[in-house]
């Protein structure tokens, strides 16, 4: 079983309209979908973002994924974000497991703080999750940068790797299959870590870790696991989608309600 062989699900976009004050609107799109203005414009995005980004690779990297996610600016339309998303499924010790792989994603600076990605993020998650026979349902995601990282502990109750336990061993099975599925020899398994041959570090000033923020232990802990993110390496983790995972953050989200101290 691989991630070529299963039809993604075919699901409709949960309507996210903007909350009072929100600047974002998002939306879903399947990549074959895409018009060539909105590939520039991610594209674009990303070149903004991070160092050592190539065309070729954009392109060959947007053709694996089935999904994105993107977020418009209310006022102009204009593409300010966006994620990009496929299924994978993998066969461990005569099981089948499934897991949504998100890849690239990138919020312009001026609109961090919205949580629109993260509301239409775990309505559309646990609507796949739920469309697929195979339960249950994991996450996996790649970080290079600690605010990606700091979206587990925000919104998900049970994730991994985590500073406060260690990986149960079936779990760290799971992860390194799909990883190694998914990456092949560019993860290495005793680190957790994905190190590609070409790597696309994030540009200056998007998410150094400052002596302030290692205050934080999840962040902390990101550090100290993924030593090389600012060249580029990323540390794999893997959560599962459910609701009964979701912390009253993440419920905020799912329900649609946000706190001004969440903004």
């Amino acid at each position: 079983m691989n991630s070529s062989t299963p039809a993604p699900p075919t699901l409709t976009s949960p309507r996210i309209d903007p909350c009072r004050g929100n600047r974002l609107q998002g939306r879903i799109q399947r990549v074959e979908s895409l018009t060539s203005l909105e590939k520039n414009r991610m594209f674009e995005l990303l070149q903004n973002h991070f160092l050592g980004i190539h065309h070729a690779q954009f392109e060959q990297d947007l053709a694996e994924k089935s999904w994105v996610i993107f977020l418009d600016e209310v006022q102009t339309g204009q593409i300010q974000g966006f994620t990009t998303l496929m299924l994978l499924q993998i066969e461990l010790d005569g099981h089948p497991y499934a897991a949504l792989f998100s890849g690239d994603t990138i919020i312009n600076r001026e609109f961090w703080g919205e949580t629109v990605l993260p509301r239409l993020w775990i309505r559309w998650a646990l609507q796949v999750a739920r469309s697929i026979p195979v339960q249950p349902v994991y996450w996996l995601l790649i970080c290079s940068g600690y605010k990606t990282y700091r979206f587990l502990p925000l919104f998900y109750r049970e994730f991994y790797p985590h500073f406060r336990q260690a990986t149960p061993p079936h779990i760290q099975k799971v992860i390194d299959t799909f990883a190694r599925q998914k990456f092949d020899t560019a993860y290495e398994p005793q680190r957790g870590i994905v190190r590609f041959a070409n790597p696309s570090p994030l540009r200056a000033g998007v998410a150094e870790i400052t002596p302030n923020r290692l205050k934080d232990p999840h962040i902390a802990f990101f550090a100290q696991k993924n030593p090389g993110h600012l060249h580029g390496d990323e540390l794999v983790c893997l959560t599962r989608l459910a609701v009964d995972n979701l912390t009253k953050a993440g419920k905020r989200m799912l329900e649609g309600g946000r706190r001004k101290d969440e903004g």
